[in-house]
Order: C-alpha cells, then sequence, then structure tokens
C-alpha cells in the first residue's frame, strides 16, 4: 500500500505538472500581450521544475527515494577537526532545512573543546539518501586555525557516512536477536542538570560483522534502543552493498581503498575561498554560501557523473 501511495503521488504530480503547461501554452496562443509578464514568470517556474525532475530521475537505486542516516566523525588533528566536524554538521542541517527535509540526532559526543567527535542524524524526505550518497567520504579543510595562538594554517578532516535508513519490513537485512551483545550505561555529556542519573544509553554489538552501534541522545533506554537498531540495520546493509562493489572491483582490477588521504571534497578558507570536488571538478567560491548549505551544485554534478560511468 506504500508503495502504490507512492506511485500514486509520483503520477499525480507529473500529470499536474502536464495541466499546468498545456493550461500555460493555450494563454499563450491567444497572443495578449498583458498576459506577457505573467506567462514569462510561469515559463521560469517551470523550467526549475523541470530541471529538478530531471535531476530526480538520476535516482534509480533501490533506496534513493528513502530516508538517510548521515554520520559525521572528527578526524586526526584535535580541536581543529572536531570543529570542522562541528561545521560540517551545520552544514548538512542547513541544506536539510533548505529541502523541507525531517532532521532527528539519533547519537552526539561534544568535542572536548569545540564541535563534536562524532554525530549521527537521521534525515527523512523524499530522495533523502537518492541525494546525501553524494556527500560520502572525507572532507577537508585549509583555514587558519582560531584554536592556534600563532593563528597559522591548518588542514582538518573530517568522515561522512551516509546510509539508507532500513525498515523492520525490509527482507534485504535479517538480524538474529542471538547475534546481539547490547550494553546499557549512563550517558556521557554536559555536567550539572544534564547529568543522567539513570542509564539510559544504548551500545548493540553485532558478533558476526563485529559492528558496533551506540546511541545516548534519548532520555528513554527503550527510544535509544530503537535508533541503534535503526543505524545497525543501516550499517549492514552498507557493509553487504560494499563487499559486492569490492568483488566486483577486484575482478576488474581496479579496487582502491578508500584512506584519509582520498578527500572527496576540499573546503579552502585561506588563502583564498574556494570549495572544490576532487571527483567531479565542481567548484565554488563562495565557500560561506556552501557551509550555509548551499551544496546542490555538487550533488548534481555527482549524480551525472555517477550516470555517465
Amino acid at each position: 500500500m506504500k508503495k502504490i501511495a507512492e506511485l500514486r503521488e509520483e503520477i499525480e504530480s507529473w500529470e499536474g505538472l502536464h495541466r499546468r503547461i498545456r493550461d500555460s501554452l493555450e494563454l499563450a496562443e491567444m497572443e495578449d500581450e498583458s498576459l506577457r509578464v505573467e506567462l514569462e514568470a510561469e515559463t521560469l517556474i517551470f523550467e526549475k521544475e523541470i530541471e529538478k525532475r530531471e535531476l530526480d530521475t538520476l535516482l534509480s537505486g533501490r533506496h534513493d527515494k528513502g530516508n538517510a542516516i548521515l554520520a559525521i566523525h572528527a578526524g586526526a588533528g584535535g580541536t581543529d577537526s572536531q570543529d570542522w566536524a562541528g561545521m560540517l554538521e551545520r552544514m548538512y542541517l542547513r541544506w536539510a532545512e533548505k529541502h523541507n527535509f525531517q532532521t532527528e540526532t539519533l547519537d552526539y559526543t561534544e568535542g572536548e573543546e569545540a564541535g563534536l567527535k562524532s554525530a549521527t542524524i537521521a534525515i527523512n524526505g523524499r530522495f533523502a539518501y537518492g541525494y546525501l550518497r553524494a556527500e560520502k567520504g572525507v572532507h577537508r579543510l585549509v583555514r587558519l586555525s582560531p584554536f592556534d595562538s600563532a593563528h597559522r594554517r591548518h588542514t582538518s578532516f573530517a568522515q561522512v557516512e551516509v546510509l539508507p535508513e532500513v525498515t523492520d519490513d525490509d527482507d534485504a537485512i535479517q538480524i538474529d536477536p542471538n547475534d546481539l551483545r547490547i550494553d546499557i550505561y549512563r550517558s556521557s555529556g554536559a555536567g550539572g542538570q544534564n547529568v543522567q542519573k539513570n542509564a539510559t544509553a544504548v551500545r548493540i554489538t553485532h558478533i558476526p560483522s563485529g559492528l558496533v552501534v551506540s546511541c545516548q541522545n534519548e532520555r528513554s533506554q527503550l527510544q535509544n534502543r530503537e535508533n541503534a537498531m535503526r543505524v545497525l540495520r543501516s550499517r549492514l546493509l552498507e557493509k553487504h552493498r560494499e563487499e559486492q562493489e569490492k568483488q566486483m572491483a577486484e575482478l576488474r582490477g581496479e579496487y582502491q581503498k578508500a584512506e584519509w588521504g582520498s578527500q572527496i571534497r576540499s573546503y579552502v578558507l585561506h588563502p583564498y575561498q574556494m570549495v572544490k570536488d576532487h571527483r567531479t571538478n565542481f567548484e565554488m567560491g563562495n565557500s560561506q554560501a556552501v557551509l550555509d548549505g548551499d551544496l546542490d551544485g555538487f550533488i548534481e554534478a555527482y549524480l551525472r557523473m555517477s550516470r555517465n560511468k
């Protein structure tokens, strides 16, 4: 029924756009100059809508239309990298807000002085995973460090994970409860009134794969457990997919291990302003706009490159 509802909504959306274009064409054929301004404005709206729908047609993967789980991990570099991870979290939250996606923080570990060590965020909305899978990889920041007393230039790294959210009824991943070890502990975080007096944080270890997932953001142990299972299902699916891709790449003789040195994108704030994606060569000179969530150009370039492979 969910699939039927999605298909019906998509068909009705296309039929609605077709009717609007047809009505505008009929008005244009009247050659009434008083309608020119209105029709020109409507044409611009149509162009933007068709561009967006063309991009949507590139998202044909099994999970592309679904929700995403985004995880950000600070890399080596101490406070600067933790601050950079916090900047990335803000960037993705701004991007999600611009696209009317709903966000939910599932797990969050604060940085020692600034930013964060790691964060896991559920981003819910149509095509959330399809768009965000373009962001998976290592992101590099070059800037004058605000944490260096000599104000020297520093390079910081952060890892971004993007996983498709897998529902309980998805037969792609089946988890045997006997394969799980579940530990309960007190949440860490700020002191004072924010200290958890009860053990509500949950850590789940999937014994066969060795994957470990923890969630501590909710005050309810049950909610943290449910969130941890959401992330675990997604990570197991991603692990299975990566193993399949690795096998195929090794057969073709082109497999390369993803390492910290192989960043997908560089954000340069000093000595000049530039954000460049190393996979597509797409770049923007307005670094601040990108950090405020203007990522659509990078995502579109990646999706078009992926289609042409």
